[in-house]
C-alpha cells in the first residue's frame, strides 16, 4: 500500500495524529523522554501531543525569521502554560508556581491574557517535576494549549465585586470540569476559548471568545432571576471576529449543558478540519453561511431543550477592566488590592510576596486578570494601604501610571517561534517613555503589543494596537510595528482599523505622543479617545502618527509577515 503521509497537508497530518492517540493518556512517555533526553522525543510529540499538555517548544530568541515555512527555530527548552480557571489561585498554589519558576524557568513567569501563567526555559528533564508539582498543588497544564477546550476566563473579583450581578465563578469551575481535560473534547478542530462572568464590566472580554456568557436578569412571578446571554464565534488572530449574540436567555442550571452543546457543535464541524488557518468556530459564520438563528437552532436540537428569548442586557462602556488599585468589596470593611504587572512578567520573589500578603492580611487567595495583573482580595480596610505599599515597593505598583496600566504584551520573539518582534521589554520601555512624556494623562485606553499577526496580544481590540513587523533601516533588519487604531469592546465594540502606518519600534513613542497631543489639543467638548478616533479618517490618523503626510503602507498578510516579504528598504 502506498504511503499517503508524504502528501498530507498540515491539517491532515495533525488530524491523523489526534485520532491515533490521546496524548493525555501517556504521561509515561513524557517521563521516558525525561529519562532519555531531548533527542528521544519523536516529531509527533513536538507537533501535537505535547501541546495538549500545555507545552510548546521555545524559540531561539530570533523569532520566525530565523526559521522557515512560517516558524522559527526551536531550542531544547520548553514553554509550559499553567491552566488557571477564572484566574483563581490560592497562596499555596502561587508559591508552588514561584518555586517552579525559580527551579526550572530561570526565574521567568508570565501572566497571560487568559489568566494563565507561563514558564520558560523548562528542560525535558524537568517536565515530570513541573507537572507533578502542579498536580500536588491542585493545578494542571493539561488543556492549556492544543486543539482542546482552553482555560476558561472569568472575573477575578467574582464574589467580591460590589456591583456584580452574580458570582459566576462556580459556573466557570463547573464548565472547566465538564470540558477541560475531558477526553470527549481532546480532538477539536482547533483551540476553543471560553469565558463567563457575572460582573458588569465584562472584564474577561467575552466578545473575543468562542463562548462568552454575560449576566442578565429577568422578572419572574417568584422574583428577579439572574441568567446569562451567550455569544459564540469570537476570536482574533489574522481574521478578527467579534462574537455574535444568540437570541437566548440561559438559566443558571442550563449554562453547563449549553457550553457542552456548543463545544459539541464545534467538534462535529468537520468542514473546519480541512484548513488549520480557518478552523476556529468563527469560520462557521465567516465562511460557511451560519447565522445566529441557525446556530441557535442547532444548539437547541443538540441539548434537547428550547431556550427562552434573550433579555435586554447592560453593555459596559468602561474600557478599563483591569481591577488595578484599592477598591471596596461588597463585604463590609474589606477591600481588594490590584497591582499592575506590566506586560505580565513577574518574578518568583514577587509571586511569593503576593502569597505572603494574602496570607498575612487576606484570606490566602490571589487572582490573575486578563490584563496580566494580579489582585489580592479580602484585605481589611485598615491594612489595604500597607499591602499596596509593599506591592509597589516590590515593583508591582497599585497606583500605576496611565500608560503602564494600559499596556499589554504577548510573549514575543524572546521565546515564541512565530513572533517577528520582541515585545515584553519593548512594552515596558514604551509605557515608561509615554508616562514620562505625557504625565497625568487621564483618558482610559488600551495599548496592546503583539509580535506577529496572530494577535496573542489582542491588538485588534485595543485603542492603539501594535502589530509586529520587520523593516530595513540603514541596511539592517529591525523591529517595527504597524498601527491599528480604534479597537474596543463593550458598548463601543469594534475591530481596530489598520491605518496604513508602520514605523521602527524606536519611533513608536514619537508617533503615539503626536497622537495623544492632537487628542488633547483638538478634542471636542466631552469627547473621549474612542470618539476622537471615530471622527478621524485613516488618512487623518496616519498623518498624525507620522507627523505629516504619509503614504499608506499595506498591512502584510500573516504569510508575508512570517517570511518577511516586502519590507521597507
Amino acid at each position: 500500500m502506498a504511503d499517503t503521509t508524504a502528501t498530507e497537508t498540515k491539517a491532515q497530518r495533525i488530524e491523523r495524529l489526534k485520532r491515533a492517540k490521546n496524548g493525555w493518556e501517556h504521561f509515561d512517555e513524557i517521563k521516558e523522554f525525561a529519562r532519555q533526553g531531548h533527542a528521544s522525543i519523536p516529531p509527533e510529540w513536538f507537533a501535537t501531543y505535547l501541546r495538549s499538555w500545555g507545552i510548546y517548544t521555545q524559540g531561539d530568541g530570533v523569532g520566525v525569521i530565523g526559521g522557515k515555512n512560517g516558524e522559527g527555530k526551536a531550542t531544547e527548552f520548553f514553554m509550559v502554560r499553567i491552566r488557571i480557571p477564572n484566574g483563581l489561585l490560592t497562596s499555596a498554589q502561587t508559591r508552588a508556581i514561584a518555586g517552579l519558576a525559580e527551579r526550572h524557568a530561570r526565574g521567568v513567569a508570565d501572566i497571560t491574557v487568559r489568566q494563565n501563567v507561563q514558564l520558560h526555559w523548562v528542560t525535558v528533564e524537568a517536565l515530570p517535576d513541573v507537572i507533578e508539582t502542579l498536580w500536588s498543588a491542585g493545578l494542571t497544564t493539561i488543556g492549556a494549549c492544543g486543539d482542546v477546550a482552553r482555560n476558561i476566563t472569568g472575573c477575578p473579583l467574582a464574589g467580591f465585586d460590589a456591583h456584580e450581578f452574580c458570582d459566576a465563578s462556580p459556573l466557570a469551575l463547573d464548565i472547566d470540569r465538564a470540558l477541560g481535560g475531558n477526553a470527549d473534547f481532546y480532538n477539536l478542530p482547533r483551540k476553543f476559548k471560553m469565558s463567563i462572568t457575572g460582573c458588569r464590566s465584562w472584564c474577561n472580554y467575552p466578545e473575543i471568545n468562542d463562548i462568552g456568557f454575560t449576566p442578565v436578569t429577568r422578572r419572574r412571578p417568584a422574583g428577579v432571576e439572574t441568567g446569562f446571554s451567550v455569544r459564540v464565534g469570537g476570536g482574533l488572530s489574522t481574521n478578527p471576529h467579534l462574537a455574535v449574540r444568540l437570541n437566548a436567555f440561559v438559566p443558571w442550571k442550563q449554562v453547563v449543558p449549553v457550553a457542552r452543546g456548543i463545544a459539541e457543535i464545534f467538534r462535529e464541524a468537520n468542514v473546519l478540519r480541512e484548513n488549520r488557518e480557518r478552523a476556529r468556530l468563527k469560520f462557521l459564520f465567516l465562511q460557511h453561511g451560519w447565522t445566529p438563528d441557525s446556530f441557535l437552532a442547532e444548539l437547541e436540537d443538540r441539548v434537547g431543550f428550547k431556550l427562552d428569548p434573550a433579555e435586554p442586557e447592560e453593555v459596559p462602556s468602561d474600557v478599563h477592566r483591569d481591577h488595578v488599585g484599592i477598591h471596596a468589596q461588597k463585604q463590609l470593611g474589606v477591600s481588594y488590592v490590584g497591582a499592575n504587572v506590566l506586560g505580565g512578567r513577574i518574578t518568583p520573589e514577587q509571586l511569593r510576596l503576593a502569597a505572603d500578603l494574602s496570607d498575612r492580611y487576606g484570606d490566602g487567595h490571589v487572582r490573575n486578570t486578563v490584563m496580566q495583573n494580579l489582585v489580592i482580595v479580602n484585605i481589611p480596610d485598615q491594612h489595604a494601604v500597607r499591602v499596596a505599599g509593599q506591592l509597589t515597593a516590590a515593583g508591582l505598583p497599585v497606583r500605576a501610571a496611565a500608560f503602564a496600566r494600559a499596556t499589554v504584551a504577548c510573549t514575543g520573539s524572546e521565546f515564541c517561534k512565530l513572533a517577528l518582534t520582541e515585545t515584553k521589554g519593548f512594552a515596558r520601555w514604551l509605557a515608561n517613555e509615554l508616562d514620562d512624556r505625557i504625565p497625568g494623562f487621564q483618558q482610559q485606553l488600551r495599548i496592546n503589543v503583539t509580535g506577529c499577526p496572530n494577535s496573542c496580544g489582542q491588538h485588534w481590540i485595543a485603542d492603539i494596537g501594535l502589530e509586529g513587523k520587520k523593516i530595513k533601516l540603514n541596511g539592517k533588519m529591525v523591529d517595527a510595528y504597524y498601527f491599528c487604531i480604534g479597537g474596543s469592546v463593550g458598548e463601543f465594540a469594534s475591530i481596530a482599523r489598520p491605518v496604513g502606518y508602520r514605523c521602527a519600534a524606536t519611533d513608536v513613542p514619537d508617533a503615539i505622543e503626536r497622537l495623544m497631543q492632537q487628542f488633547n489639543e483638538n478634542r471636542e467638548p466631552g469627547e473621549n479617545l474612542r470618539q476622537f478616533f471615530v471622527r478621524h479618517s485613516n488618512d487623518d490618523l496616519r498623518s498624525i502618527l507620522a507627523g505629516g503626510f504619509a503614504t499608506a503602507v499595506e498591512r502584510d498578510t500573516a504569510t508575508q509577515s512570517a517570511i518577511p516579504i516586502g519590507v521597507e528598504s
